[in-house]
């Protein structure tokens, strides 16, 4: 009777912990998504259309994570997206986008871009085209992927990921 009680409980803790072992997989993932910058929202996009002035801008998007001065101004909002397999590992670099908005000499906007990476070339997400050659297109393109000396520098010094 003693052995048949004991066997009980036995199969009862080994059940248990199966359990309890079954659920700790799935909630211990030790992979991290780390996402930094301008998290792009479109309904505050949708607050900039073509012909804003400048401080509309500032008051929907906030202050932009870099500007350029080729011909007129341009803000730039840079997000990254790391993925970090364990918690030890450096995070790898999964996804970066830009959104662009650029100025008119009037100090009104006459574009917006969404610049990301497909296929390994640089593509404007919200005109669904692969920008032509230029100053612009090259520092995004160097932004994106890293090309150059300047590219994967110049984004680590807008995060903050050090020298």
């Amino acid at each position: 009777m003693a052995g048949t009680r004991t066997m009980r409980l036995s199969a009862v803790l080994a059940l248990g912990v199966t359990a309890a072992a079954c659920n700790a997989s799935q909630t211990l993932n030790p992979s991290e998504t780390l996402t930094q910058g301008y998290v792009i929202d479109q309904q505050q996009i949708d607050q900039v259309p073509v012909g804003s002035s400048r401080e509309q801008v500032l008051l929907a998007l906030g202050t932009p994570s870099t500007t350029a001065t080729f011909d007129n101004e341009v803000f730039y909002y840079i997000s990254q997206t790391r993925v970090r397999r364990v918690a030890f590992m450096n995070p790898a670099l999964v996804d970066q986008r830009i959104l662009a908005v650029y100025f008119g000499p009037d100090g009104r906007v006459t574009n917006i871009a969404h610049y990301g990476l497909q296929d390994g070339k640089v593509f404007d997400f919200i005109s669904r085209t692969t920008p032509t050659g230029g100053k612009d297109n090259s520092f995004i393109g160097q932004l994106l992927a890293g090309a150059g000396t300047g590219g994967a520098q110049a984004a680590k010094n807008i995060f903050g990921g050090g020298g």
